[in-house]
């Protein structure tokens, strides 16, 4: 396992974290088996293979995460030399209610310190300053250790840190070779101050791993999306086609290949979830493949050139899509 270079931070941060999204979610549709079971092999096998960095959130079944991660991370090994992070969900995110949640999430994790507590997504009508006054507070206590923010643009993030009085340590975002545009700002901006970007769903759900193409389609709720149209995933061809291409020339895999994209550049952390032990073993590998410049600018250069139709533009193709035949 590698771990960000640089980063002045109490524990170190695996450049291959691990998302429990899936960790008591009902949405996924994996089972109570997989979460009293499976999810406890999974954290234990990623702490065997050097992954620090564990991230949750108070909404993911609205707690269930939070409470399953703690137990598994309890009976690995406790919390001492890992990253547990999670986040507020941001109905009402002033002061007091920040305090309120932060310790409500701290008790269902089982930890007397959150390593990492984020903003899930910036509010519209509730401004930060009051937002970081609560994190403050937290912090000042002892209950927090750092704070980040999720889903924020670069400008955003800068001000929540000017409000925090301090450095706002991370900011999660949708990051993978299929969503580039934290590379024009976010990440760049990290790298230079010292800063962290978490990408979330660096595997774009599963699009990235190149199992599925217009006659192969994922049947999870949470993947009825536009990217999954047929002329979306034809138009995602070229960029699939050249990940195989590449994870041969490594003994690898699409998705390894893809993780490998992202942990490429400096001050970013991958958490991809998973689904067994098998796949966080396959995550963690990534880790350690090291593309040439050749392949990283053609893999970015690919990925610049798919151009699914998404937004207003495809509803008439996914109405169309969900007429039945």
């Amino acid at each position: 396992m590698r771990y960000v270079d640089g980063l002045d931070t109490a524990r170190k941060y695996s450049v291959i974290g691990l998302g429990t999204w899936q960790f008591g979610s009902r949405e996924w549709g994996y089972g109570d088996a997989y979460a009293s079971g499976e999810s406890a092999a999974i954290v234990r096998r990623a702490r065997e293979l050097g992954i620090t960095v564990f991230d949750t959130a108070e909404l993911y079944g609205f707690g269930r995460s939070e409470r399953i991660l703690g137990e598994a991370l309890a009976s690995s090994g406790g919390t001492d030399d890992v990253v547990v992070a999670t986040k507020i969900l941001p109905v009402l995110p002033l002061a007091p209610v920040v305090q309120q949640r932060g310790i409500a999430s701290a008790q269902r994790l089982g930890v007397r310190r959150i390593d990492l507590y984020q903003v899930h997504q910036p509010n519209p009508l509730v401004k930060d300053p009051t937002t970081m006054r609560g994190m403050r507070a937290l912090h000042d206590v002892g209950l927090v250790d750092d704070v980040g923010v999720s889903n924020y643009s670069l400008e955003r993030w800068q001000g929540a840190e000017r409000a925090y009085g301090s450095r706002v340590l991370s900011n999660q975002v949708q990051f993978s070779l299929v969503h580039q545009d934290p590379l024009d700002g976010l990440v760049s901006w990290a790298q230079e101050t010292g800063h962290v970007v978490l990408a979330w769903s660096p595997l774009a759900q599963g699009l990235l791993t190149g199992r599925y193409d217009a006659s192969h389609r994922p049947s999870n709720a949470l993947r009825q999306t536009a990217v999954w149209l047929p002329e979306n995933l034809d138009a995602a061809k070229p960029l699939l086609d050249l990940l195989r291409e590449v994870a041969t020339g490594h003994d690898a895999t699409p998705a390894q290949i893809a993780l490998a994209w992202v942990v490429t550049h400096a001050g970013v952390v991958a958490i991809p979830g998973a689904s067994s032990v098998a796949q966080v073993e396959s995550n963690a590998a990534a880790a350690e493949i090291r593309l040439a410049e050749d392949e990283h600018a053609a893999l970015t250069a690919a990925a610049r050139a798919y151009r699914p139709r998404t937004g207003v533009p495809a509803l008439p193709s996914l109405v169309r899509d969900k007429l039945p035949i």
